[in-house]
């Protein structure tokens, strides 16, 4: 789904006509945490989560985690939903053999350095997750009353924040903010803050800094001239650090998160891209859900997160595996 415009609005007719049913939303969350079995690992558990719909930068912090872990020499297993996915129960997932629309976008790019369990049941995943390793990175969760993790890092995108403050669909949170904040170890802000978003965070609550840093690949430089386009939870963060990077980005086209593209999508976006004499370009998580006979077709911007003061992080995970 594609964020409504109004959920990044201070005040809104929407909004208030929705309120409601946010209500609603919060008490069948409330419901699913009183019917809750909560379970605690034989190892620790890293659970990266975010508190609003749509993409805060979730799964590149859980890559950058993963990436300090491994060279500490921890064995790192991920846990996660595999979104968009058709695969049923736990599944370790295998790059050479599974696709996006089986496991997930996130899934593929998260196992590229580490083993990956997919699953809906969460406990279950993470069961067999810790049969194989000694730390595992829990990719989204936070909302989830069935795991108790020794450490959770809520994940917020600088620029949009908490939006309009309300619960879906009055709002973007998936919960009260109050209620997340008092769940988790600290708060890790992507990209630049402002005084709004920081005074709304409690000030005991560490709060950690990182920045998207893009990797470019060969064959990909500022001589020529791009068309972007993106199917993530916020795409203009990608539009953004394209031109960052300094690449001429001529135009952009936005789907909605995790959309599953067709052939005739992707064969309208170039076409529209070479009436510009643009080449396709994409995300590495929108690469993986484009139909292969295009692929050769269309360059990637592999983007690293990069933690501002990576020294705590390196403690952090030190002090957790004691």
């Amino acid at each position: 789904m594609r964020a409504p415009q109004f959920w990044y609005k201070s005040h809104g007719l929407i909004s208030f006509l929705l309120t409601p049913l946010s209500y609603v939303f919060r008490a069948g969350a409330k419901l699913r945490k009183m019917q809750a079995h909560p379970y605690k690992a034989k190892i620790p558990v890293i659970c990266v989560g975010n508190v609003v719909a749509g993409g805060s930068g979730k799964t590149p912090t859980a890559l950058a985690l993963g990436a300090i872990a491994i060279e500490q020499g921890r064995k790192v297993g991920f846990v996660t939903r595999g979104y968009g996915g058709t695969e049923s129960g736990i599944v370790r997932v295998d790059v050479t053999r599974h696709s996006a629309a089986q496991v997930g976008d996130e899934a593929l790019l998260l196992a590229r350095i580490a083993p990956v369990w997919v699953g809906r049941d969460r406990v279950a995943a993470i069961r067999e997750a810790e049969k194989h390793s000694n730390l595992i990175i829990l990719d989204d969760g936070l909302q989830n009353p069935n795991v108790l993790p020794d450490l959770s890092l809520l994940v917020v995108d600088g620029v949009v924040g908490f939006g309009n403050g309300q619960v879906i669909p009055a709002g973007p949170l998936r919960e009260k903010l109050s209620q997340a904040l008092r769940r988790v170890s600290a708060v890790l802000i992507v990209g630049d803050a402002s005084a709004n978003l920081l005074a709304q965070l409690p000030p005991q609550l560490p709060v950690l800094n990182a920045y998207l840093q893009p990797n470019m690949p060969r064959g990909v430089n500022g001589q020529q001239k791009y068309f972007a386009f993106a199917g993530i939870g916020r795409p203009q963060k990608f539009y953004d650090v394209c031109q960052a990077a300094g690449l001429n980005i001529v135009g952009t086209q936005d789907f909605a998160d995790h959309h599953a593209f067709t052939f005739s999508e992707i064969k309208a976006v170039n076409k529209t891209a070479m009436s510009v004499g643009a080449t396709l370009l994409t995300t590495e998580k929108d690469f993986v859900r484009i139909p292969p006979q295009f692929r050769s077709q269309v360059k990637t911007l592999p983007v690293d997160l990069v933690f501002s003061h990576r020294e705590v992080i390196e403690t952090l995970l030190l002090n957790l595996l004691l």
